[in-house]
């Protein structure tokens, strides 16, 4: 993308590409301030290309004293945040917002449209991380300096608004695929939830246990282990419905490994310690990697076949009644590392279903979940595409045709 750029391009620096803009926080406690009608933006909330909201608003006074407002069609983008470490946000406003100090706004120069403005920032992604310092405080800073010495090629107006186009069509295809797989989710929530309804009999967890056992966690690198060598399962690795089997630090001392430890497939695993939304995540270790052992933040819950169908229970424990259960369960002061004990997860009250009817809910879980995964297949093909198409369009070596 950098070098020569095609006939009728001008290459611009970003630091000429429009207007910059630093913002700010209003006092917190000034109740007039806060609670209106404009959405501010930080480098928390700024998560969609198209900004439209945001959970916390700002009233007009409040975006006078401390922030800043600005308009439809501004460019805004994080500088500040631990996001920086491994993403960089960045989107178009699409109504007037406020927005705070750990954010920049760009307003577009004229012949630039908003939108190609930020997608030819925003492909530039991996030079601009590489910018990235690290505070005194872990998180990420970005050095507007440097950042404005980038260059982007500028095609002529109207050819930069078919690649806006073109761009805005493979997000509709996209969108509309990530509608339906969303529908998908929300109708297997609705199918656990409704055993899990008011009126519904519940029971203790440890009804459907034969035990809990508890891992280990020798020291380790924090390095992933190798073919052949064994390793100690991350906290990471577990998450609700999902095991990240990669996730795993390298155990180098033979003395510390014990067998008995080791993650089976099919072991029902959840996570002990964590943040309070990430304690007491479970899933089941479809294919786990041999020599892989339980860490100390990790439990591995034994279930009684008998009585108790493994997929039912593992999506029981990412209802949001459960769910709720485990956070009010979890101890730990408000901010830091929550623990959840071995006895108050038996005691989480689940649905008592019978084992064909825990069955029968797992099956139907099945097909959703592979029409969802091949669903997540289609998008994340169609993300490479459209990212080739964008490199190509952004840098000229594709021309879009105009007329």
């Amino acid at each position: 993308m950098r070098g020569d750029w095609p006939a009728g391009w001008r290459r611009v620096s970003l630091a000429d590409a429009g207007k910059w803009l630093s913002g700010g926080t209003p006092s917190t406690s000034s109740d007039a301030y806060w609670g209106g009608d404009i959405p501010w933006i930080s480098a928390a909330s700024l998560k969609d290309f198209r900004i439209a909201d945001s959970d916390r608003r700002v009233t007009r006074l409040g975006a006078e004293n401390g922030s800043r407002l600005v308009d439809e069609g501004t460019v805004l983008f994080v500088v500040r945040g631990m996001s920086l470490k491994s993403e960089f946000r960045i989107g178009v406003a699409e109504r007037r917002v406020a927005f705070g100090q750990d954010c920049k706004a760009l307003i577009a120069a004229e012949g630039i449209d908003p939108y190609f403005l930020a997608q030819a920032i925003q492909m530039r992604t991996p030079e601009i991380l590489a910018m990235v310092e690290e505070t005194s405080h872990g998180t990420g800073r970005l050095d507007t300096t440097r950042l404005q010495e980038l260059e982007i090629g500028v095609p002529p107006l109207a050819e930069q608004r078919k690649i806006v186009a073109a761009h805005a069509a493979m997000e509709r295809r996209i969108g509309a695929l990530e509608r339906v797989r969303d529908k998908l989710r929300s109708a297997e929530t609705a199918l656990v939830g409704a055993s899990l309804a008011e009126g519904v009999k519940k029971i203790p967890l440890g009804s459907w246990l034969r035990r809990i056992e508890a891992g280990k966690s020798p020291l380790a690198e924090d390095t992933p282990a190798g073919e052949g060598e064994w390793g100690v399962l991350k906290v990471s690795a577990v998450q609700a419905g999902s095991f990240a089997a990669r996730q795993n630090k390298v155990i180098r001392d033979p003395d510390l490994i014990n067998p008995k430890y080791e993650v089976r497939r099919g072991d029902l695993l959840m996570t002990r310690a964590n943040t309070e939304d990430l304690v007491g995540l479970a899933c089941v270790a479809e294919s786990p990697p041999p020599r892989l052992m339980l860490s100390d933040k990790t439990l591995r819950l034994v279930i009684d076949e008998s009585v108790a169908d493994i997929g039912f229970v593992e999506a029981a424990l990412a209802s949001t009644i459960v769910r709720s259960q485990i956070k009010a369960s979890a101890t730990g002061t408000s901010g830091s590392m929550k623990n959840i004990g071995q006895a108050a997860i038996e005691q989480l009250l689940v649905p008592d279903v019978p084992l064909h009817a825990q069955r029968h809910v797992r099956a139907a879980l099945a097909g959703g979940r592979s029409r969802v995964g091949s669903l997540g297949r289609q998008i994340a093909k169609l993300r490479v595409v459209q990212q080739g198409l964008m490199e190509d369009v952004l840098s000229g070596r594709v021309r879009v045709p105009v007329g």
